[in-house]
């Protein structure tokens, strides 16, 4: 018989915290904290093929698995002494959902399974606290009806809070016993009134909801879209966690929590949560009350510590703290509950960080011993770093400061304000920046999270869904502003005396938590300290090197910065749009004869020198490979009419012939027409300019810093051998004339950008005559598939989402298809030059798991833009401790 079912606590054990594929996260981090003598409830797990069977079955269950069930049901009961559905002593559960890794879209907890209007009665008696009995079964149908029955939340906040208004308070701790059994009533009459049944008084019947109701949260609106942007398959399935209830509502000796044994803001290993006395879990996410500090060093005025409040549950904690980091290796967060002095552990997880954060608490834990240099590297995403390698606010800079809230995850965003996730997405989706405003987020609003550059709520504290999902995505967050007040129906938010309308701009600081009118001016990074620790580390172990697509000095010197050795992409077309440059551009294009192009062509040469003579002396001896005029021609012609009248009167002739001479140049399809080596070959004066640009700058600044510079001169979209020896002659004659002016040699290599199927599958005939094969993969992506990468964002999202692609192509290289071509190309230019220097410089060259790829087929480096270039080390020395390459040989 399959075992379908794991139980954990209470002496039993079956799970441990290498099972998380099969038990989720939560399950089997439960397991293992009984199992390391942690005071954890008893309970048990349904593993996650339960969930793949429901679906793969038509959504029944496996049919051992009600017993199995019950089995462990019967064993909490004899643990805890109680039963389930008893209505003198009844045992109550919790069921919560648990994904291998932590997912905010799945389904929120139900808390107190097992009450009904007659065990109601018996919790009351059995705690002798009517009013604690009542406050936890009003929780459970509000919480069961909202996510198993799908009644919408707000009704159950509308009744809690008209009674309120009737009894004159304002908090739900004011409220009676006989105030929550009115709320109860109440409640059960809306909810009979909206589904036209009662709420379920079984508690066999609310444990298969509440399991059925797991099961289907992972095929959620809200799952999908988070598994999709966090590329999760959906087979994973979930695990369903069953545990015994513990209490932290039952008065003032009783407290329930969430924490953190490092600040996950800023790494810095310090005790960092917050806790709530006589409360439920989800009332410390959820905004309605006001959680406090854990430590007395963090409270404000007029905040009570839970080190001053429960010092022994404090201290206990403090233990348990210190346990689960040196057991885990990791930064934890905690969820514990208080009953009557008495602590209980509800679970740990690796905590959600900010980039800062990871990398302080990895660079942090290696110099403690925790963890060694390497496996500092391999605890930062290379993808996070992005959250280090952009500005924030200067200053210096004037602001007009409208309200702070709380500094829930760090960085500066700037963008338009919006009230929905949906008007978010919307807008983010051409091209405006957003800032998402919401009274409070709940999982529905992922999707607009994630587009939105900032995020703004008016409750919630340091651990609400706002703050942890924002931490996790990057996205810097200003939570719990409660000087801000939001209006949904009238699109606007009002603060420090001013209206701000939907569209209206403002600025958030996550790590001040301040709120500014308008745009702020903002500063670059400083890449020091830990950051710059890490990197070294990750230095020691990479293969791959690590180069830049630059083409401007800003962009070299930002480049090189950023730790770039060399740049493996100069796209020289770049540098013709310059003003001063793109008359004489047009005036070689539109030339009929060789003798006006080489004249215009003359023009040029001075400007294509310099150009190379500021990259060499900023690369100081790396390698800098140069890719010679690749795009077509038709791409630099005048779009106006004035415009080719100022080039026909610099060629001295008339409109109508540059007229013609455009039509002429027209292609149906550019992309695939005469360009690349295609136009070295019909018109060699344009190679032939820029190689003696090369040339003379190298000789140049050679001769000016003693350190002769690498030039790797790179023949674009070559086909065939022929091409690139034709062109390869062209470079190589004007070589020896420069040096032979010059007095002096240099060396330098010509190869070719692999981007075309066939030049993949014909590698071992080109590098007979290539020093270097440099892997063009979005031109080669393009020309694999038959797509236009401008054209093609019209569906590829919708092919990602529907399966047929596992990813853009264009964001991450296609294995199969495009990595095949890649892998052959290798294979048969190594197979003719040994040594034969490879690497990729399309926009995969910065993608974390583009580069996992490079390392499996050897390649020698990778390029990408410079603010990649830290993600792209990062990854490299990954892809180098993951075995990559052993894996693939």
């Amino acid at each position: 018989m399959q075992k379908w079912v794991y139980g954990f606590g209470a002496g039993r054990n079956d799970g441990k915290a290498e099972m998380r594929n099969l038990l989720g996260g939560k399950g089997a981090n439960l397991a293992e904290m009984a199992s390391i003598g942690l005071p954890v409830p008893p309970g048990f797990t349904i593993t996650t093929e339960v969930c793949t069977y429901y679906y793969q079955h038509g959504k029944q269950y496996p049919a051992e698995l009600t017993a199995q069930v019950a089995e462990n049901l019967a064993r909490i009961e004899q643990a805890v002494g109680l039963k389930f559905g008893d209505e003198a002593k009844p045992l109550l559960v919790s069921v919560r959902s648990g994904a291998r890794v932590s997912m905010p879209g799945m389904m929120d907890t139900v808390l107190n399974l097992g009450l009904n209007d007659r065990t109601v009665e018996g919790l009351a008696t059995a705690s002798g606290d009517a009013r604690f009995a009542w406050d936890s079964y009003r929780r459970f149908i509000q919480m069961y009806g909202s996510v198993v029955l799908d009644v919408d939340h707000h009704r159950f906040e509308e009744i809690i809070e008209d009674t309120k208004l009737d009894r004159g308070v304002t908090e739900d701790t004011q409220l009676s016993a006989e105030d929550w059994k009115h709320v109860v009533t109440q409640y059960k009459a809306m909810v009979q009134e909206v589904l036209g049944s009662p709420f379920p008084q079984d508690p066999e019947a609310q444990l298969w909801g509440a399991i059925g109701a797991v099961f289907g949260s992972w095929m959620n609106q809200r799952a999908i879209t988070y598994r999709r942007l966090h590329d999760i398959p959906a087979e994973w399935g979930t695990a369903v966690n069953v545990q015994a209830m513990v209490f932290g509502n039952m008065g003032e000796d009783c407290a329930t929590g969430v924490c953190f044994t490092r600040d996950p803001s800023t790494g810095e290993n310090i005790f960092y949560g917050e806790y709530l006395i006589n409360a439920q879990g989800e009332d410390v996410v959820a905004g309605i009350r006001t959680p406090q500090p854990m430590s007395e060093a963090r409270a404000k005025p007029g905040e009570r510590s839970m080190e001053v409040a429960m010092p022994a549950a404090y201290a206990e904690l403090v233990k348990v703290r210190e346990t689960l980091e040196k057991h885990y290796t990791d930064m934890q967060d905690i969820e514990f509950t208080v009953q009557q002095n008495k602590l209980y552990m509800l679970q740990t997880r690796n905590g959600k960080r900010t980039a800062a954060a990871s990398l302080k608490i990895a660079v942090d834990m290696a110099r403690e011993g925790l963890i060694d240099e390497r496996e500092a590297v391999r605890r930062v995403s290379p993808g996070s770093l992005d959250q280090l390698l952009h500005p924030t606010l200067d200053p210096k800079a004037p602001r007009n400061l409208l309200s702070k809230g709380l500094p829930a995850s760090p960085g500066a965003a700037c963008g338009t304000v919006v009230f929905s996730a949906d008007e978010a997405e919307a807008r983010a989706a051409k091209g405006e920046s957003v800032i998402l405003v919401r009274i409070e987020t709940s999982p529905e609003d992922i999707h607009g999270m994630h587009a939105a550059k900032g995020i703004l709520t008016t409750r919630g504290g340091m651990t609400s869904h706002a703050a942890v999902v924002a931490r996790g995505m990057g996205r810097p967050c200003v939570a719990g502003a409660g000087g801000v007040v939001v209006d949904y129906n009238s699109q606007q938010l009002r603060a420090g005396g001013q209206t701000i309308q939907a569209g209206e701009t403002i600025t958030l600081d996550g790590a001040t938590g301040e709120i500014f009118l308008g745009a702020v001016a903002m500063v670059e990074p400083q890449l020091s300290g830990d950051f710059a620790t890490l990197m070294g580390w990750a230095d020691k172990v990479r293969r791959l090197k690590v180069r830049a697509n630059a083409e401007t000095p800003l962009d070299a010197d930002t480049a090189k910065k950023f730790g770039a050795e060399g740049i493996g992409l100069c796209r020289t077309e770049h540098m013709f749009f310059d003003p001063a440059r793109i008359g004489a551009v047009r005036q070689m294009i539109m030339s009929e004869s060789e003798g006006g192009r080489r004249d215009a062509l003359a023009k040029l040469l001075p400007f294509q020198r310099e150009d190379f003579s500021e990259l060499f002396r900023i690369m100081a001896g790396f390698p800098v490979t140069i890719r010679l005029l690749d795009p077509p021609l038709h791409e630099f012609l005048p779009h106006k009419e004035e415009e080719l009248a100022e080039v026909a009167e610099s060629l001295g002739a008339d409109l109508a012939t540059m007229q013609r001479r455009a039509a002429d140049l027209s292609e149906a399809n550019p992309m695939l027409g005469h360009r690349g080596c295609r136009l070295g070959v019909t018109y060699p004066e344009i190679y032939e300019m820029q190689a003696r640009a090369i040339f003379e700058a190298a000789v140049a600044i050679a001769k000016e810093t003693g350190k002769a510079p690498v030039p790797e001169i790179m023949i674009p979209l070559v086909a065939t051998r022929k091409e690139l020896e034709i062109t390869r002659a062209q470079v190589d004659k004007v070589a020896k004339e420069v040096f032979a002016e010059a007095g002096q040699e240099i060396e330098y290599l010509v190869g070719t950008m692999i981007e075309l199927p066939r030049a993949a599958l014909t590698a071992d005939a080109i590098a007979g005559t290539a020093d270097f094969f440099s892997f063009g993969t979005n031109d080669l992506t393009q020309t694999t598939f038959g797509l236009s990468r401008d054209d093609a964002g019209k569906f590829l999202p919708y092919y990602v989402e529907k399966g047929i692609l596992p990813k853009d192509p264009f964001v991450s290289i296609d294995p199969e298809g495009v990595g095949a071509l890649v892998q052959i190309a290798t294979e048969k230019g190594r197979s003719v030059k040994p040594a034969i220097k490879l690497g990729i410089c399309g926009e995969h060259g910065g993608d974390p798991s583009s580069i996992q790829f490079c390392e499996s087929v050897g390649l020698d480096y990778v390029s990408c833009s410079p603010y990649r270039v830290p993600v792209a080390r990062l990854a490299a020395a990954q892809a180098a401790l993951s075995g990559a390459s052993d894996r693939t040989a």
